[in-house]
């Protein structure tokens, strides 16, 4: 016969000396979820070890969340536009299997490049700005961008004479997610700026690109910048 675990009883209260404490040691959010961790030490009877081992997993939980935050917002990334926050049409019909899969990041890891299609207002900018959010929680370096912007800005950085120094930062970040690409036709410069993005990539790096182009227009365009 199982023993039920003994009633939780009060929480010791969280004096202003530990609160210190923990504040030097640059722990000063354990305070907030202190007494809750207390009490449910006392309802399950956890060991020392056991719940000093739930109060740190809480505080590398926090700041991984913390670090991922900061990264994210970097990288350009829209903090509402994620995987759970990602609520498909009901009248959209996508492939589940194919969804499960992009979560996965194989593609990201083989080095794979991925082409988001469709109208406007399916989620394709939420769904390649939730792949990066994924991304950056694995630890990758992303960069986010609407093209028009990073064209705009290799642009800029031409007439600075530092263009060849932001392609290379451009070229070598794991996952590049290229948003709204080809809305109007693409200069000779921008062409030839993203041909060459296409092939210090390929391969190499992965990159997201979301258009509301045509399949066969879209298709045509990359395959012709790749060769």
């Amino acid at each position: 016969m199982t023993t039920p675990p003994a009633p939780a009883g009060p929480v010791d209260p969280i004096g202003a000396d530990l609160i210190a404490l923990l504040k030097t040691l640059k722990l000063g959010a354990l305070k907030d979820t202190l007494p809750e961790r207390l009490a449910l030490a006392r309802q399950h009877q956890l060991s020392h070890v056991a719940f000093l081992e739930l109060l740190l997993a809480d505080e590398v939980s926090r700041r991984e969340s913390r670090s991922a935050t900061l990264r994210s917002a970097k990288a350009g990334l829209d903090q509402s536009m994620r995987i759970d926050t990602w609520n498909a049409l009901d009248d959209l019909r996508y492939d589940r299997s194919l969804l499960s899969d992009l979560v996965s990041l194989r593609f990201a890891e083989a080095g794979h490049s991925v082409l988001v299609l469709g109208p406007v207002g399916v989620g394709k900018t939420h769904l390649a700005t939730a792949l990066g959010h994924v991304a950056i929680r694995r630890r990758m370096t992303v960069l986010c961008a609407r093209a028009d912007k990073l064209f705009a800005r290799l642009r800029a950085a031409r007439l600075g004479h530092s263009v060849e120094a932001e392609m290379r930062r451009i070229a070598t970040v794991d996952l590049l997610v290229l948003d709204d690409f080809a809305l109007r036709p693409l200069d000779a410069t921008e062409t030839n700026d993203f041909y060459e993005l296409v092939m210090e990539r390929h391969r190499r790096k992965a990159t997201i690109v979301s258009s509301n182009r045509e399949s066969s227009k879209a298709h045509r365009f990359v395959r012709t910048c790749a060769r």
